[in-house]
């Protein structure tokens, strides 16, 4: 049985196997990912707001929502009402987040 992180929630990640014996880190999957600390909710999270599992912009659809970013139309981080908070799948992201590149493309405007 694999042992428990520093954070006491997950198993530690297995680094790798010598011989068919497992050597562990010292971490979970997600303190490692996060330099040690457990991630905790979100700025939207907290306010309320859930990723859908449609894109706002282009209509892609998916049972996983890990394909999928929060948008927030007005470019402040700090602006978390509904109405400024877009989900786009992982392609309309980086077209959103080239320069110059605003949500006002196409048919698609924000609804403040």
């Amino acid at each position: 049985m694999r042992p428990l992180c520093k954070c006491g929630k997950k198993p530690v990640a297995i680094n790798y196997y010598k011989n068919e014996v497992p050597y562990y880190r010292s971490l979970c999957e997600n303190c490692a990912k996060h330099g040690g600390k457990q991630r905790g909710p979100s700025k939207y999270e907290l306010a309320g707001y859930g990723k859908k599992n449609v894109c706002d912009k282009c209509g892609f659809r998916s049972k996983h929502k890990e394909q999928f970013h929060v948008y927030y139309v007005d470019g402040n981080l700090n602006n978390v009402r509904t109405s400024n908070l877009k989900t786009v799948c992982a392609n309309c992201s980086k077209i959103l987040y080239k320069v110059g590149v605003t949500w006002k493309q196409g048919d698609l405007v924000p609804d403040f």
